[in-house]
């Protein structure tokens, strides 16, 4: 976008609200600035965050679909799109916005963590475990990947593989590594 005064005008309006602690002023103001750029990814992306922040999950889908119907729409907002409709029980819907974001920035490691998550709730644990392993080559020290890939090695009937998940845990996050044993009957 070329720089555009009144553009510029109405974020900035709607960022001091934001720091205002307005977040339902700042809708306002975003909602106000898609009157005038219809197209705007960034004032999307922007009404979507604040609406979910609001607890208004399925305004923020709404808008985010909207956004990733631009040509240009950025992997952040598929990935926010298939978290929302995660935390909607939508996975079939969550698959398909992780597999968008992916396809768009395969490092996106949250998205691979959401992938898994969605693959676990439609029961296709296979699968779950390639996405969860692979959120967990790009972020070997956060515990959340290791630990639900842990479950589903168990609900696959693999407790060697969750035992030696467990000892990995061990390593850096015990109470995640002790969480795992309690739920799964495991002592490690």
């Amino acid at each position: 976008m070329k720089f555009n005064v009144d553009w510029m005008l109405r974020k900035w309006h709607a960022i001091i609200w934001i720091v205002l602690g307005q977040r339902t002023r700042a809708v306002a103001v975003f909602e106000e600035m898609l009157q005038a750029y219809p197209n705007d990814n960034y004032a999307m992306g922007s009404l979507a965050h604040l609406k979910a922040e609001l607890g208004d999950k399925k305004g923020a889908v709404a808008v985010y679909e909207t956004l990733v119907k631009q040509h240009n729409a950025p992997a952040y907002a598929w990935f926010n799109l298939g978290f929302l409709q995660q935390e909607l029980e939508h996975p079939v819907e969550a698959e398909t916005a992780f597999r968008r974001a992916l396809a768009l920035n395969e490092q996106l490691d949250q998205a691979w963590y959401g992938l898994g998550l969605s693959l676990i709730q439609q029961g296709r644990l296979d699968e779950a475990v390639q996405a969860l392993e692979r959120n967990t080559q790009l972020q070997p020290m956060s515990p959340y990947a290791w630990y639900q890939l842990g479950r589903v090695h168990m609900d696959r009937q693999a407790p060697d593989e969750t035992t030696k998940i467990i000892k990995h845990l061990k390593g850096f996050e015990p109470k995640f590594a002790a969480q795992l044993e309690r739920e799964t009957g495991l002592a490690v």
